[in-house]
């Protein structure tokens, strides 16, 4: 294996080792002579054909250099809070200006804004310097939030002398995938601060907390036997430490006095914490946050994975790592806008607005909290922007051609929330003529495709020219009734608003996993199509004619 072409961060990365670590102590390596190597060079076979994909093996060499930076902001982006501070950092620092919607915009042709809704939704956008009255707007959408269990408003459990953290099901994980993980927690926390001010602030306890131990086969046969049998109330109860008096001594003096009492078969009944939250817990969320456990008013928590993102597969084919659906799509639209709209210099062609909308709670697909309302935001926010930069015009109906000519683009992953691509040991069943339409990894995005979808033959082409002209895969996908895919925002916009879209996805195995699996060459195509839609979708769209 050699490793001259690589950094010592790079090869890190794509070994998945911490940067302190040595690749060459920790997989116990050493290189072979230099005769040897000339031989193994000379007597090497040609490597074989790929499994997933006829478009042949992509060397090393020229794998893209966004992969490093994907696997960064997988590991960083453990919550929709930190996927929203990630973009908002990448954002600033490429000189976009933040924005707030309780105050007046005053918003002008080239420049570059963004804003964010209960910091776990971004929008950014980038007005060109062409930009008129009427002029239409380019977007790509994506959620930040992943299945996870979280943890509920009372978590303190204990049973059988341990400390447990009581939690619930978010979204629709596969939920026997996360026993036997090193986990920890993430989120956001309020402080109340001595002088009486309350503090938004994110947390995440990089060390492992946490851990679901799986019950053994003597214990559970039918658990054991049929993991898909787990109850995610009942089964999914994180061990914290152990139930120790020392530990209940944290809460408050008065608790450590109390006498332990014994139930009638003689087991320890300790006594119950005031809090709603174990103090152990509280105290190592105090210790993340360097604060005192006085200040600690509330909190918004998940479970998540300490394992960290890296790239797998013998030849670099794989990213393995949690949180894929739909980070993904979140960390593609995010570096299109940025690579698009580096400087004002890049928007001088451009006539129209580019535009990416991250948001929580495309999950559970329900209108149930604020940031829910992702598509909404999105609406009232290209609303704002058209009547702004249409004041002081006469034009009638500045504002509703605007939202007309506007495409969605993309809305990448939130109608189809990413795409379950086809498993290497997937055969067709009897009457199941289609299996080759089954999407497969390396070859591309995936437009969605059925009766009742919001893809129709123009947007779709739209699309699919986007990648003709610059030599990009992409397939298509005719969902069946029986096998059905998600859609939870496109039709939303389709349906209520009439607005044109495209709905499409990145494939990737073992979806809503603890840890999931995609190609590398579907980033690295998934991010050359959404730059390009950002760049020449505008000169596409002007050559077609609809309702004219």
């Amino acid at each position: 294996m050699d490793e001259s072409n690589f950094g010592v961060g790079e090869t890190h990365v794509r070994l998945g080792l911490p940067m302190h670590a040595s690749p060459v102590s920790d997989f116990r390596y050493a290189p072979p002579p230099l005769h040897q190597q000339h031989q193994q060079h000379q007597q090497q076979p040609p490597p074989p054909r790929g499994f997933f994909s006829e478009k042949g093996l992509m060397c090393r060499e020229a794998q893209s250099n966004i992969i490093p930076h994907l696997l960064e902001y997988v590991d960083n982006s453990c919550t929709p809070f930190h996927a929203t501070a990630e973009a908002r950092k990448f954002l600033l620092t490429a000189g976009f200006q933040e924005i707030s919607e309780c105050e007046e915009w005053a918003l002008q042709p080239g420049g570059r804004y963004f804003f964010t809704r209960n910091m776990c939704s971004i929008y950014a956008f980038a007005i060109g310097h062409k930009y008129k009255p009427g002029s239409g707007f380019h977007v790509i959408a994506a959620h930040t939030d992943s299945p996870c269990p979280k943890l509920k408003p009372v978590s303190y459990s204990a049973k059988g002398g341990f400390v447990h953290v009581r939690v619930q099901p978010y979204g629709a994980g596969v939920w026997q995938t996360w026993f036997d993980r090193d986990l920890s927690v993430a989120g956001r926390v309020l402080l109340r601060r001595k002088d009486g001010d309350l503090v938004n602030e994110l947390v995440r306890v990089g060390r492992p907390i946490l851990r679901i131990p799986t019950v053994a086969n003597p214990v559970d046969r039918g658990l054991a036997a049929d993991g898909s049998k787990v109850d995610a109330e009942v089964n999914l109860a994180p061990v914290l430490a152990m139930q120790i008096e020392s530990e209940l001594a944290m809460s408050c003096d008065s608790e450590s006095s109390m006498p332990v009492e014994h139930n009638d078969h003689g087991s320890h009944i300790y006594p119950q914490p005031a809090t709603a939250h174990h103090p152990l817990l509280i105290q190592v969320l105090a210790d993340a946050l360097k604060c005192d456990v006085s200040e600690v008013a509330d909190f918004d928590l998940s479970v998540y994975d300490t394992q960290p993102a890296c790239v797998g597969g013998a030849r670099d084919d794989f990213v393995f790592a949690g949180r894929l659906d739909n980070l993904t799509s979140t960390f593609c639209a995010l570096w299109a806008l940025l690579h698009t709209c580096a400087d004002p210099s890049s928007l001088v062609d451009e006539s129209c607005v580019r535009m990416i909308a991250l948001f929580d709670s495309g999950e559970v697909g329900g209108p149930d909290s604020a940031q829910a309302a992702g598509p909404q935001i999105m609406l009232q926010a290209m609303t704002r922007i058209a009547r702004w930069l249409a004041r002081g015009s006469d034009s009638e109906g500045v504002v509703e051609r605007a939202m007309r000519r506007s495409l969605i683009g993309g809305f990448f992953a939130v109608s189809a929330d990413m795409v379950e691509g086809m498993y290497p040991i997937q055969v067709s069943s009897p009457g199941q003529e289609e299996s080759f339409h089954h999407p497969k990894l390396r070859d591309g995005l995936v437009l969605r495709q059925d009766a009742s979808n919001a893809n129709d033959i123009v947007t779709s082409f739209l699309f699919r020219e986007v990648a003709k002209r610059s030599s990009i895969p992409v397939q298509n996908f005719p969902v069946s009734r029986e096998t059905g895919c998600c859609s939870t925002v496109s039709s939303i916009l389709a349906a209520g608003y009439g607005l044109r879209l495209i709905d499409c996805g990145v494939p990737l195995l073992s979806m809503h996993s603890v840890r999931e699996m995609c190609s590398t060459d579907d980033i690295e195509t998934t991010f050359r199509h959404f730059r390009e839609f950002f760049q020449h979708f505008t000169a596409i769209d002007e050559q077609l004619r609809v309702d004219v």
